[in-house]
């Protein structure tokens, strides 16, 4: 059985943007992605074990000053090897790096996650000893909503010049790469977070191309 650990932030934690509350484990894409990758093999030996490791407000690598304990890098390394040994490590991070209060430029943003990625690669939580493959994912871009603007402003422009940095870095540290806004679209009920059907076809997309890694 090979194991993925799902990185991210709220949008990997299933922050459902109608209520606030966390959709359940049938809604949310690593859950999703689990079910996928598994079909056709017995319930009692899948294939896959997939993890999730979202939490909300999550950066790169930022520190934040006003929610806190939220800075990716940081947390990274007690989680991997916490669940080691990885097969592939998922990474979704970069919208909460999109906040006026960090004064971001979108370079920076992709930078930081690369950082995330280099420090996989140097992690050694693989098989035996060796570094998990790794698939960095460009979130979606952000929407106008009255939902969140008071903390994303207007960030919407910004995230839509993300998906070139991240590309280019991703194939700078030779990992797989997704834009995740070919695929999906984020919810204008909040302009942050995504609907229960965008999360499936995110899973579904990440399917894809796990499905390269192997």
């Amino acid at each position: 059985m090979k194991t993925i650990l799902c990185y991210g932030d709220s949008n990997t934690w299933g922050y459902n943007p109608h209520t606030a509350g966390r959709y359940d484990h049938k809604t949310r894409w690593p859950m999703v992605l689990k079910h996928l990758l598994n079909a056709g093999t017995p319930p009692d030996d899948p294939a896959w074990w997939v993890i999730e490791e979202g939490q909300n407000g999550r950066t790169s690598c930022r520190e934040d000053p006003v929610e806190g304990d939220r800075n990716g890098l940081r947390q990274l390394i007690p989680i991997l090897e916490s669940h080691k040994p990885l097969d592939i490590v998922v990474v979704m991070l970069g919208t909460n790096d999109l906040k006026p209060r960090f004064s971001p430029l979108p370079y920076d943003i992709a930078r930081g996650v690369q950082r995330i990625v280099t420090a996989i690669q140097d992690s050694r939580t693989g098989p035996e000893d060796t570094s998990p493959a790794v698939l960095m994912i460009c979130p979606p871009p952000t929407v106008d909503s009255p939902g969140f603007k008071h903390v994303f402003g207007d960030s919407g422009e910004l995230s839509k010049k993300l998906p070139f940095f991240y590309r280019a870095l991703a194939k700078e540290s030779g990992v797989a790469f997704l834009d995740a806004g070919k695929v999906i679209q984020t919810s204008t009920a909040d302009g942050i977070h995504l609907e229960p059907e965008a999360h499936r076809k995110l899973a579904e997309a990440v399917a894809e191309v796990v499905s390269t890694m192997e």
